[in-house]
């Protein structure tokens, strides 16, 4: 069978972003009680790091860890100390609250997006405490901030793991629900291909596609959606009513399981609400500290 000229196949994986930026590292959860939280996403069945603190802030960590990327649930444990405007974000609710892109060079990430006309900070190093039942040990990386009006409608930055066997161990990849991954993010805007086109000089014109109710970036390892209010409803019917906060705001995390059946047996066992889909399920944000969370076998 001859190529449809007219149709070429899309390649198999995406074109280099400009930027070296390599994909989604992990995602940001706010939290009101780290230590409730914690409780609460075990019983999501998901497998938590042991707790972590930034060093010279007061802020502390669980994180879920899969083979690519992971989630991040954040929390203040010293108020006195930098928590990096935190506090503000948790005044108002919990839940999504920005992104870490990967690369493999802070270095060469940050000349890189200095190169494609952006004001990034750094590259800076940042090293938290993680307190493993052997004693403390002190994973490090390395971090270029991006100006928050040069990443529309999102906070993030970038991180490079200097030390990546201290925060990713082989057990802490076993998730009871069968979690693998995450997919992508939905990010709650006015206008979705206005927004997604505003991240031209990030990842190049290549990245981004348009469907139904989303504007999509492929940011090489994961996607970020981009939808409106009324669309969000309508990739979510039956957690309608939705919150509805001013936008932008992130909504929703995608994330793939091995078996759909094992994931929605160990949530109805947890007596956890989750609605049947036909990849998986969908829990709704009143169940994960205001993240809809979207179990799928793919």
């Amino acid at each position: 069978m001859q190529d449809d000229a007219r149709s070429p196949l899309p390649p198999l994986t995406p074109p280099a972003a400009p930027t070296a930026i390599t994909g989604i590292d992990h995602v940001l959860i706010g939290t009101r009680d780290l230590t409730s939280a914690a409780a609460r996403w075990e019983k999501l069945g998901f497998h938590l790091t042991p707790r972590g603190r930034h060093i010279g802030w007061g802020t502390g960590n669980y994180c879920i860890m899969f083979a690519g990327e992971y989630i991040e649930l954040l929390g203040i444990i010293d108020p006195a100390q930098f928590t990096n405007n935190l506090e503000k974000f948790i005044a108002t609710r919990e839940g999504l609250m920005g992104l870490a892109f990967s690369a493999d060079d802070e270095t060469a990430c940050a000349a890189a997006l200095r190169d494609a006309g952006l004001h990034p900070d750094g590259p800076k190093v940042l090293k938290r405490e993680l307190e493993l039942p052997t004693g403390t040990v002190l994973p490090e990386f390395g971090l270029v901030m991006l100006p928050r009006e040069e990443t529309p409608s999102l906070s993030a930055f970038v991180c490079v793991h200097k030390t990546p066997d201290l925060v990713r161990q082989p057990e802490w990849l076993r998730h009871a629900n069968r979690a693998t991954g995450l997919v992508s993010m939905t990010v709650v805007v006015d206008d979705p291909v206005d927004t997604a086109f505003g991240w031209l000089p990030v990842f190049g014109p290549d990245r981004i596609s348009t469907a139904n109710l989303v504007t999509v970036i492929d940011t090489g390892h994961g996607h970020i959606r981009f939808t409106t209010k009324a669309g969000l409803a309508q990739l979510y019917p039956a957690l309608v009513p939705l919150p509805d906060y001013p936008t932008p705001w992130i909504a929703a995390l995608k994330i793939s399981v091995a078996d759909k059946a094992r994931c929605r047996d160990h949530l109805h066992f947890a007596n956890i609400l989750a609605f049947k889909t036909g990849k998986g399920c969908i829990v709704p944000p009143e169940e994960a500290n205001g993240v809809i969370i979207e179990f799928v076998q793919e």
